[in-house]
């Protein structure tokens, strides 16, 4: 048992550091080597657990999905399933922030620099947000026209251009107001004018909001 907890322990130290050096390097910048040194394991141990760069970084990828994967059921969202969207939302921008296991995973999807582009990530991110804008379309929080299927692919495309510009042009530190602004543009689209005071385009705290003022990280959708 301690072989094995310490063979989960050596997984986890490379996995951490690949997620580090992918983060800054992209997957061409990277190499074997470079994550070597920032793991301090020896070649052996890295390639009993990964066959090869491409494997490595797709276990970066998979690891946003971790607690799927392994067949744990994700906790019921509190609230109107929506406004649990709208905060997922937030709270990726916050990962990609702070987090480089995150940081590292959304730069290799993008990127498609593996043998062949991986579209699970995108589905899989997809997936979530229709299963909750399939409630809130279920108990009327969304208009009679809008198909959850199309406006979840629409959110994750829009996200993932916005986080895209954000990492260029301010390094994610405004992510969170122009996510903000995204789900400004979209809710009174989607959402019955006499619903539309319920739901929060913007984080209620400010350690979410990142860098965005008082005024904005306050502001409602009405």
């Amino acid at each position: 048992m301690l072989k094995q907890e310490r063979a989960l322990q050596t997984r986890r130290t490379v996995l951490d550091a690949a997620a580090r050096v992918f983060a800054v390097n992209g997957y061409l910048g990277t190499s074997l080597a470079q994550i070597l040194a920032e793991a301090g394991v020896t070649k052996g141990a890295l390639y009993f657990h990964f066959s090869s760069k491409e494997e490595l970084a797709r276990a970066v990828v998979n690891e946003q999905f971790a607690p799927a994967a392994d067949g744990e059921a994700a906790p019921l969202p509190e609230g109107p399933a929506l406004q649990a969207a709208i905060d997922l939302s937030h709270g990726i921008g916050r990962s990609l922030r702070e987090d480089p296991m995150m940081q590292a995973s959304i730069r290799l999807v993008i990127e498609q620099a593996f043998t062949e582009p991986d579209p699970g990530p995108y589905l899989r991110w997809i997936e979530v947000i229709e299963q909750l804008l399939t409630e809130a379309h279920r108990v009327g929080d969304l208009r009679a026209t809008v198909v959850p299927a199309d406006l979840a692919r629409f959110v994750i495309s829009s996200f993932t251009g916005i986080q895209l510009v954000s990492g260029v042009l301010d390094h994610r530190t405004e992510l969170s107001r122009r996510v903000g602004d995204m789900w400004e543009l979209i809710l009174p689209t989607v959402v019955p004018p006499r619903r539309l005071h319920k739901f929060r385009a913007r984080p209620e705290t400010p350690a979410d909001a990142g860098t965005a003022s008082a005024d904005t990280a306050d502001a409602d959708t009405a």
